[in-house]
């Protein structure tokens, strides 16, 4: 039972799905993740590492076209300064927020957990979730929830490996999705596809996919590069861009999708003379990160 049907009497007819996306198209500055909650799928894509100063470059330059079709990068601040604490910051429902002074009670989040903060009242455009995480709360509301993993902290091989992919009903991950594969976009998004395939149109799905191409090592990325550098991270994520229309046409042809896109955090290479290396440090590299959400065209 989707989350409409738990908040209005069943008297009252039901808009179609296509037209509350087409309103919610129509009002994204006023989004209320109760209208989507129920309606579309999600899609949380976190593109690991990504800079937020690479995320932007290419957006102008038009490195990334498939990204683009889907509005600007806002600058946010990141939730932590590595995979694991932002981690576990976002899927509580603390993405990535404005760097513009906000007071806590203005902050526009997607997801709240109940009984949480001043008074213990959700902001009203607010999913207010049941459960540790927002991926339990929607799975709570009738949800498949999958994860596609990439870096080590998704990777079920160790115990702290087991921690984040524990809050899904599904999960994966292969060698072949880890940071050391060059084509590991192309094999986790062929995996996300074919379970995607498995699964009723009319059973709402959430799902998060770790794509750790822009994390360290990318050089492989440039012909001929010996190490890691702005560049070659910066092609890593056209490489991702490239491979994007496969993941949205199989969501498309479901129903309504909801995209979240962002970074957990920023990664330094050795452009300044501070001796900061990668992350795991508060930074101002580290700690900004592009952020967008969106709606796919059905």
């Amino acid at each position: 039972m989707g989350v409409k049907e738990l908040l209005l009497p069943a008297e009252i007819p039901l808009p179609s799905p296509r037209d509350l996306l087409k309103a919610m198209k129509e009002n994204k500055d006023n989004l209320n993740m109760n209208d989507v909650v129920g309606t579309a799928d999600i899609l949380f894509l976190c593109l690991d590492t990504l800079r937020w100063d690479v995320a932007y470059q290419e957006q102008e330059k038009g490195g990334t076209p498939v990204l683009n079709q889907y509005g600007p990068w806002e600058k946010r601040g990141a939730a932590g300064n590595f995979t694991y604490p932002s981690h576990h910051a976002m899927f509580a429902g603390f993405l990535p927020t404005s760097l513009e002074p906000t007071p806590m009670t203005k902050k526009q989040m997607l997801f709240f957990p109940k009984g949480v903060g001043m008074g213990k009242v959700s902001p009203p455009k607010s999913f207010a979730f049941d459960g540790p995480t927002f991926i339990q709360g929607l799975e709570k509301v009738g949800y498949e929830t999958i994860c596609i993993g990439g870096v080590a902290f998704f990777n079920n091989r160790s115990d702290i490996g087991k921690v984040l992919p524990a809050m899904f009903r599904q999960s994966y991950w292969t060698p072949k999705f880890g940071c050391t594969v060059k084509q590991s976009p192309d094999h986790q998004i062929a995996k996300a596809v074919q379970v995607l395939e498995g699964i009723p149109s009319t059973k709402r799905v959430m799902m998060y996919i770790n794509i750790c191409a822009l994390h360290y090592p990318n050089a492989f990325y440039v012909n001929g590069a010996k190490k890691d550098s702005l560049e070659t991270h910066a092609a890593a994520l056209r490489y991702v861009d490239e491979r994007l229309p496969k993941l949205f046409d199989a969501f498309s042809r479901r129903g309504p999708v909801f995209v979240i896109a962002c970074s957990d955090h920023g990664s330094c290479y050795p452009e300044h003379d501070d001796g900061y290396v990668f992350h795991g440090f508060n930074h101002e590299v580290t700690n900004t990160v592009p952020y967008k959400h969106f709606f796919l065209s059905t």
